[in-house]
């Protein structure tokens, strides 16, 4: 199984796809950093962007039918926060299985069901990062790792050119990818504040949880 780097690809093109729930802070980034990528660059035809948010096993059938795959993520690999890695091959469900969320247990789950198949990934590329925040219900991006999405945004477009789909740098602006409510600006701008709104999880199932503490 190729593992990154060298020319040429199997038939089936190639799949940039960020993974995350925007809703938690630093678990954002994969989302994040598929946005920031298509507004930096633009793609060969035969590479396919695609915003995976939360959805898990839903995923399955883009994975498998690319015979390239980049995938954008955070991680809890233990190390600073903000820093970054590149993973390949088999290297990634490995690492998928240091779960911080419900999204990478059903990617490392898919991972696995692909492999079984044996429609696993000829190329698999995660670009991660370490967060810094997830415990923050609406809250955005930490400094540490939102200043680390150039680095994975130039990773990536390195990556898909060693696998023969070079991007080329947006002179104009480029489309949206996701609605404009989700961009980063207005999603930012439309966050209550912390007295309004609550920041570490539904406020009724809290509220209900002290209820019957207090009992």
């Amino acid at each position: 199984m190729a593992s990154g780097g060298g020319s040429g690809c199997p038939l089936g093109g190639a799949l940039v796809l960020g993974i995350g729930n925007v809703l938690w802070a630093d678990d954002g980034f994969g989302v994040r950093a598929v946005e920031a990528f298509h507004a930096a660059y633009e793609l060969p035809e035969a590479v396919e962007l695609l915003d995976g948010g939360t959805q898990g096993m839903n995923l399955l059938e883009p994975v498998v039918s690319h015979g390239a795959v980049l995938v954008f993520d955070a991680l809890d690999f233990g190390l600073a926060p903000g820093t970054v890695r590149v993973l390949r091959g088999r290297e990634v469900p490995a690492w998928a299985g240091a779960k911080m969320s419900l999204h990478q247990q059903s990617f490392q789950e898919l991972l696995s069901i692909a492999d079984l198949q044996g429609r696993f990934p000829p190329r698999l590329t995660l670009i991660g990062v370490q967060p810094e925040r997830l415990s923050d219900f609406g809250g955005s991006l930490s400094e540490s790792v939102r200043e680390r999405l150039p680095l994975a945004v130039d990773l990536a477009a390195e990556e898909l050119a060693s696998w023969g789909f070079p991007a080329r740098r947006r002179e104009g602006a480029a489309p949206r990818l996701n609605a404009e409510a989700l961009a980063l600006p207005a999603y930012e701008s439309g966050r209550p504040a912390e007295t309004e709104a609550c920041r570490v999880g539904d406020a009724r199932f809290l509220n209900r949880r002290h209820d019957l503490e207090s009992r």
